[in-house]
């Protein structure tokens, strides 16, 4: 049989070399279908020839070398990855199980009519790339230190994406293919310094590609960065006051961690008393006094480091309690019509049921009125005597011609006379004629 298929087929080469520009309609039902196919590397690639009217003419499948593997439903090429699906006059199936790459490439189904027909389809094998791998970390890193991670898979085709992730969110890193054979290996780096932000932070490394349908192939690293510590001192009272309940609790942060922590007072241990508790972290006052006023410190430290954090604490005084008010008789009281009045200042019955705070009150208007009235009257006075100054300086003597002529005059008319004639006098001017 298989010398039979394997004369045909030379028969089938023969006759298309005779015969190389016949023309084939491929709308006379006597043509045959095929269709391109992808397959995943490992997968199963079903490989279907059809045609629409055919004759009882044979169908067939050749490999890319021209190795023919089926002749209608026989068998030619022994190969236990190849198998028959379905074989009938206008169809030929066959699936190829557990597929290479090297199984990529050209297929031809022929139909052997009067020429001979075929039709070409591409097998498209897709490289599935490896489970990804991070290098570079280096654990603990300290704060600080400069790193390089990583990302490296290989095997895929076409070449596969990488992308990083820090925790949740994407991250930008360099990319580099290299192509091996007919895979290729995909790395990307990504650098950092890191610091105590980073402690605890998850680095993902994903790879994405049309071969992984389900889920994409991902590697993650967690850092772990040491750090010094730092220190700082939270308080369960805004305003402490005595007899009051207090707890200092020493926050410290550090890679690793800084415990125990250590509590002084102005410099010196702790006093050895009984309301002073110290727990771990905590600092507790069961009941606060004026004694206890001072700066404490808390201290933590690792390996890599030292810090503290300084409390004052003043204690205030309690707030004083007033007694309650004295609770006033229970038999009726008479009003006194001069009360209405105004007329009962000096009544004790009267005066000791006012309010204090309002007799304060109307005393504290009483000092102001008097303030303002005082200050009015100062302001008057200053005014006046400004004013007297002023006119003294501008007061003066005025004479009136009658005045400037009466020393020697009977009357006031001869007194006007003797002022115009005197005037005349002085103002005397002599005239020469030439």
């Amino acid at each position: 049989m298989v010398i039979i298929i394997y004369l045909l087929t030379c028969s089938l080469s023969l006759h298309t070399k005779a015969y190389p520009n016949t023309h084939v309609d491929p709308h006379d039902g006597q043509y045959p279908l095929v269709q391109n196919v992808t397959v995943t590397e490992g997968g199963i690639a079903n490989l279907t020839c059809r045609v629409e009217f055919n004759d009882n003419t044979s169908l067939q499948w050749s490999n890319p070398a021209q190795q023919t593997l089926f002749f209608g439903d026989k068998k030619a090429l022994r190969d236990n990855r190849i198998e028959l699906v379905r074989a009938t006059s206008s169809e030929l199936t066959i699936s190829i199980s557990d597929v290479t790459l090297s199984d990529e490439g050209m297929y031809t189904c022929s139909l052997f009519t009067m020429p001979v027909r075929t039709a070409k389809a591409y097998l498209t094998v897709l490289g599935v790339p490896e489970k990804p791998e991070i290098d570079g970390l280096t654990k603990p890193a300290m704060e600080g230190d400069h790193i390089t991670l990583t990302c490296i898979t290989q095997g895929s085709k076409p070449a596969a994406d990488l992308r990083w992730f820090r925790n949740e969110k994407e991250v930008k890193g360099a990319k580099e293919v290299n192509a091996s054979g007919k895979t290729f290996t995909v790395r990307s780096s990504l650098q950092l310094q890191v610091d105590r932000n980073d402690d605890g932070v998850a680095y993902t490394c994903r790879v994405d590609h049309v071969a992984l349908t389900q889920a994409p192939q991902q590697a993650t690293e967690v850092l772990e960065v040491h750090y010094a510590p730092r220190v700082e001192i939270t308080h369960s009272l805004e305003v402490p006051q005595e007899g009051q309940y207090l707890k200092l609790e020493c926050v410290s942060k550090g890679n690793p961690s800084p415990d125990p922590v250590m509590w002084t007072k102005d410099g010196s241990e702790l006093p050895d008393l009984d309301r002073m508790i110290v727990e771990g972290r905590e600092l507790t006052f069961t009941s606060l006094n004026k004694t206890d006023n001072g700066t404490y410190r808390c201290e933590a430290s690792n390996h890599l480091g030292t810090s503290s954090a300084q409390y004052v604490l003043y204690v205030y005084d309690a707030p004083t309690t007033l007694p309650p008010p004295t609770t006033p008789p229970l038999h009726p009281i008479t009003p006194d019509p001069t009360a209405l009045l105004g007329s009962h200042a000096s009544d004790p019955t009267v005066t000791g049921n006012r309010d204090p705070n309002a007799l304060g009150q109307h005393g504290t208007d009483h000092a102001l009125i008097g303030g303002v009235v005082a200050v009015v009257v100062f302001v008057t006075l200053c005014l006046i005597i400004v004013l007297g100054r002023y006119l003294a300086r501008h007061k003066g003597t005025y004479l009136t011609n009658e005045a400037k002529g009466a020393d020697d005059a009977p009357d006031a008319d001869t007194a006007i006379i003797n002022a115009e004639g005197n005037h005349a006098h002085a103002e005397e001017k002599k005239e020469y004629f030439i």
